[in-house]
């Protein structure tokens, strides 16, 4: 059986922490498997890197940059060949270019475009154990790209489709994928399998387990993998295709540090310039609402400052913005549609008293945004009543 395995960074932030990982590998390799694991750079490096590299430059260009952070990944696969060549084991570590994937060229967010898995299928005919560097791509001018954060998941899927692999294995520092945040709602519950659809959902919103791009790839592909932890023996939550017309709420999320514009009397040719500017800019939009000469809509903070300055180079109209708003987001298959479960919903944010400033529906999901200092009591509410009560 061939195995595919990713490890995130905090499941290999210690030395001890390789150990422990690199012993799992081994147990899987002595029954047999021929075993490719895909690691992340340890615990919080890819940030200390960030942090290096602003010492240095106010505005590193992208292409060093990503030079620079794709050596996280480099010391974590080495480290664990080392580990696995202490104990008698035959291991090679390989780097984007070494294992054969290819990328485009955007720095920071380069998307896989292929992957020739010649050397790592040699790799495995010499009974060697193969650990790739995730989270990295190399373009068609031999550069070295990165996939953006925790896009290792994205690597270790795309290798499990190039490969043919028999068992794909995302391991985390959480025992699988659950209801809502276990930090936040103590009876959230862990889902047994999970849809594609939903999955994505839950990911896009602000459930961090998994690397958004990774279930798209997963599910374009037909590829099942499993969310694991690498710590706790339990019962792991398997990723599939499932049958759409089967209602289920898959989970509640929360995206954070998220900002609302609003724009007041505009025309409606301003308001699609606007759309359209951020769009060239590639400024992500989410949550639009464009009623009776008023414009609103949400970018994270992080786009902030680019999205005033592009409006504000063009239009002289007042921006209101309201900022540290946070999405909350109810997923799963036809809950959008479902007026009883739409109506109750809006019962309990009304009961507690949550003031929502945006409300969006879409096939699979209800996103509503409110205050920070609502998003605790809000969730709770919600799964007490939508997902335990159901």
């Amino acid at each position: 059986m061939l195995i595919v395995q990713k490890y995130g960074g905090s499941s290999l932030a210690t030395a001890e922490k390789i150990l422990y990982v690199a012993n799992k590998i081994k147990e899987n390799y002595l029954k047999g498997n021929d075993m490719v694991v895909v690691l992340s750079a340890q615990g919080d490096m890819t940030d200390i890197l960030l942090e290096k590299a602003k010492e240095i430059s106010k505005n590193p260009s992208k292409r060093e940059l990503d030079v620079l952070l794709s050596t996280g990944e480099v010391q974590s696969a080495a480290l664990m060949a080392m580990a696995l060549e202490d104990r008698g084991f035959s291991a090679v570590s390989l780097n984007a270019l070494q294992a054969g994937i290819f990328s485009t060229s955007e720095h920071g967010l380069a998307k896989i475009v292929s992957i020739n898995p010649t050397r790592i299928k040699n790799e495995l005919k010499a009974k060697k154990i193969v650990i790739i560097t995730g989270f990295q791509g190399i373009d068609e001018h031999g550069n070295i790209t990165t996939l953006g954060r925790g896009a290792s998941d994205t690597t270790a899927i795309a290798l499990a489709s190039a490969l043919v692999a028999d068992l794909c294995e995302i391991y985390t520092d959480v025992e699988g994928i659950y209801t809502a945040d276990p930090k936040q709602v103590e009876n959230a519950i862990k889902h047994k399998e999970l849809c594609y659809n939903e999955t994505l959902e839950l990911a896009q919103m602000g459930a961090s387990v998994l690397h958004s791009r990774s279930v798209e790839l997963a599910q374009k592909f037909g590829i099942d993998f499993f969310v694991k932890s690498s710590t706790i023996e339990s019962e792991p939550t398997l990723i599939k295709a499932c049958n759409l017309e089967e209602k289920i709420i898959s989970g509640i999320a929360s995206e954070k540090k998220i900002c609302k514009l609003s724009i007041t009397n505009i025309s409606g040719e301003k308001m699609l310039l606007i759309l359209q500017l951020l769009a060239m800019h590639k400024i992500s939009v989410d949550m639009a609402s464009c009623v009776a000469n008023n414009l609103s809509f949400v970018v994270h903070k992080s786009d902030l400052s680019k999205t005033l300055e592009i409006i504000n180079a063009y239009f002289s109209e007042e921006i209101l913005v309201e900022k540290n708003l946070v999405k909350i987001s109810l997923v799963g298959t036809g809950v959008a549609y479902d007026t009883e479960i739409l109506a109750l919903f809006y019962e309990t944010l009304l009961k507690e008293g949550v003031e929502i400033s945006l409300l969006s529906l879409s096939t699979i999901k209800i996103s509503v945004l409110v205050k920070k200092d609502d998003t605790k009591r809000a969730i709770k509410a919600l799964h007490k009543n939508l997902v335990e009560g159901v």
